[in-house]
């Protein structure tokens, strides 16, 4: 017996792990698809049409010609770094998906199945380092190609990462002085229930000058507009994959995705109530139509957080097309002098909150 129960949890991981980094990978081809439909709306256009209906097709045929595009390899580039950067920036974003917990355990065959693959009590601390491990990737590719305006996008992306990593962690440090875990799971858990019987306990209420802090060093941690820099086309050829093409141009194209995925899944757990929902479960229950749907689908905890993720997504792509691209300077004067200052205030004052409440 204990054989099997250990045979079916390991079925039951395997199962896992595919289903997670399958929803990763058809969410980074077809966030794209989402983007540019958001942006054409946006601009009074219709975006893809042709590739299947309306469209739906355009990723899968952008992946078939990147594959056979040809790869190019400059000749004076660092060939062994050359050929691993890509997998640099690529890898790691797509193992950060451990850690995110989808919904509470459910109860499968009689087995409780968790809708995460591992619930680590330091999951912040594994996440942070490993989107830190992605600024390496980028690094190398710049420096590889023996190109000076990759160089430059590497090191743009290096001291952009340091810049906004500080106080994205310090607006970090104001949720877990609330929740007291690394644990993302607990983290989530402690955001359950209401205030009044209609506010949910999320953390954004409590910490909204963390939240748009984290925000901002999210949209500059993966190098999306306005904080583009890396690859500003006008000033550096589109800066540090100039040099690449094909898959592995396709690899760091992945990598921003769901790195811009995975900055949207840690959002919604630290401050929009991760698979809770957002109204109580009483009042789906009180409309015999949303009644239905509980019925059916069973606890609709996962399809919350699938909305939140894609709701903060939008986000990225809202800002997009709407601001333009920042100047160097005042990319770095934000950072260092604005959100740095403000996010050490904001732990100042948590912990004396923390502090007068408890006492």
């Amino acid at each position: 017996m204990e054989f099997m129960d250990l045979l079916i949890l390991t079925a039951y991981t395997v199962a896992g792990i595919v289903v997670v980094m399958g929803f990763t990978m058809l969410n980074t081809a077809y966030l794209t698809y989402y983007e540019r439909k958001v942006m054409a709306h946006m601009q009074a256009r219709l975006g893809p049409m042709h590739t299947g209906p309306h469209g739906i097709l355009q990723p899968l045929a952008d992946g078939i010609k990147l594959m056979f595009k040809e790869d190019i390899v400059p000749a004076l580039a660092d060939k062994p770094v050359f050929v691993l950067a890509p997998l640099m920036a690529l890898v790691p974003a797509l193992i950060s998906f451990v850690v995110v917990p989808f919904g509470p355990p459910v109860e499968i065959l009689g087995h409780r199945i968790p809708l995460y693959l591992a619930d680590l009590n330091i999951g912040i601390l594994y996440v942070l380092a490993l989107s830190s491990m992605g600024a390496y990737g980028i690094v190398m590719a710049g420096w590889s190609s023996n190109s000076k305006y990759a160089l430059m996008g590497g090191l743009r992306s290096a001291s952009q990462v340091i810049s906004y990593e500080l106080p994205m962690g310090m607006a970090i440090i104001s949720v877990l002085m609330l929740s007291g875990s690394l644990s993302l799971v607990s983290i989530t858990e402690g955001q359950a229930g209401n205030w009044f019987g209609f506010i949910p306990r999320w953390n954004i209420f409590c910490q909204p000058v963390a939240f748009v802090i984290y925000m901002i060093a999210g949209i500059a941690e993966t190098n999306r507009a306005p904080f583009d820099l890396p690859e500003a086309e006008n000033e550096l050829v589109a800066g540090f994959h100039v040099e690449y093409s094909g898959m592995r141009f396709a690899y760091f194209f992945m990598a921003e995705y769901a790195n811009m995925l995975m900055v949207s899944c840690m959002a919604v757990v630290l401050f929009l109530g991760g698979w809770n929902p957002i109204i109580p479960r009483a009042m789906f229950e009180m409309v015999p139509v949303l009644g239905g749907y509980v019925g059916f689908l069973g606890d609709p905890a996962v399809w919350w957080f699938i909305i939140k993720i894609y709701a903060f997504f939008f986000m990225f792509l809202w800002l997009r097309a709407t601001l333009p691209r920042l100047r160097y300077d005042q990319l770095m004067r934000l950072g260092w002098k604005v959100l740095l200052p403000v996010a050490l205030a904001n732990v100042l004052v948590t912990g004396i909150v923390r502090i007068l409440v408890k006492g």
